[in-house]
């Protein structure tokens, strides 16, 4: 079976199981596991901030940063495709009591003019702009990367108006590594990082929270509330300590394992190659006989796993456990019912 619905289906490798089996653990909750310890210092360090907190999932992480830069009642602004908005069920608001306004779904493909206008400032006769929100790599962008100078736009639009930017980061190693930026220029821009170690990477659970000393703080509070205090989780720290050594750089493979995917299937008119800029890559199925669902049914029955994202558009995901010879195999599957439709 060749698995393209995710790059979280991975499984840890032989060297990182080890890693994980020989971990030196503690308590975490009474912060004394020193293999979380390390990893935390480590992202940190990677993101240039003060501190870090492991969280054991990337919508936990993402919600404990949105509830450190919004207080209840006020607002957050993100894309209407955004991770935060689309996949989180209504965590913001049920959770943290976030009023969310999003701007029209871009992708990564933002007008910082456009959210610069959105912003609603305190005293302002409806509920104030605390934050915005920006998803590096994009999810339903398909792996769109946002260019360093939006970010910076955004940056100054927020520096202005006196509201912070959050990252989801879930894959902003694809983004460091697709566009050349150091992760440190990532994170002076931001004041909170959500960052994922088992998107891509190869972890088989866990994010982290970046942000300030006095933020990571209170974060540690409000991941206790919602269940996320964990004992000897340095197991699971060691995994991603590993990922970071070894499975960043190798992303590239997968970004090259797209685009060949991406122009071999460029010829049934699903799929432009020249936009696949991460490991992301959709198909288009709106003028095919096959819609999503009955192409993602059809492949399964062949060995090829896909997912349907909405009725006309399925989507290929490589990553680590995707090698040529698989990739090959996709291929030819996916070739044939495509040509066939």
């Amino acid at each position: 079976m060749v698995d393209l619905r995710s790059d979280t289906v991975t499984r840890p490798t032989r060297a990182m199981r080890e890693a994980m089996a020989s971990a030196e653990v503690g308590d975490d909750v009474f912060g004394d596991d020193p293999t979380v310890q390390a990893l935390e210092a480590r992202v940190a360090q990677m993101f240039g901030h003060e501190a870090a907190l492991f969280a054991p999932s990337g919508s936990m992480a993402n919600q404990i940063a949105l509830q450190l830069v919004v207080t209840p009642g006020h607002e957050l602004l993100a894309g209407a495709d955004a991770h935060v908005v689309t996949y989180e069920l209504g965590a913001a608001a049920t959770i943290g009591g976030i009023s969310t306004r999003t701007w029209p779904a871009v992708g990564a493909d933002l007008d910082v003019d456009q959210i610069a206008a959105m912003i609603r400032p305190a005293g302002y006769p409806s509920v104030p702009t605390h934050a915005i929100a920006v998803e590096q790599t994009h999810n339903l962008g398909y792996g769109g990367v946002v260019p360093l100078a939006t970010i910076k736009g955004l940056r100054s639009v927020a520096d202005e108006a006196g509201v912070a930017l959050h990252c989801d980061g879930a894959r902003i190693w694809h983004a460091h590594v697709a566009d050349g930026v150091p992760l440190a220029a990532y994170g002076a821009l931001f004041d909170t990082l959500s960052v994922c170690l088992s998107k891509g990477l190869g972890a088989p659970v866990g994010s982290l929270i970046v942000g300030s000393a006095a933020r990571i703080a209170q974060a540690r509070l409000i991941r206790k509330r919602m269940g996320g205090g964990m004992r000897q989780v340095g197991i699971l720290a060691a995994a991603g300590l590993h990922a970071l050594d070894h499975h960043i750089e190798r992303l590239a493979d997968d970004h090259a394992r797209a685009r060949r995917l991406a122009e071999a299937l460029a010829p049934y008119g699903v799929v432009d190659p020249g936009r696949i800029r991460t490991n992301l890559v959709p198909l288009d199925l709106s003028k095919s006989a096959l819609d999503a669902p009955a192409l993602v049914a059809a492949a399964a029955e062949r060995g090829v796993r896909l997912v349907a994202m909405f009725p006309t558009v399925a989507r290929l995901v490589t990553h680590l456990d995707v090698d040529d010879e698989a990739l090959d195999r996709a291929i030819e599957v996916l070739s044939g019912l495509l040509r066939d439709a």
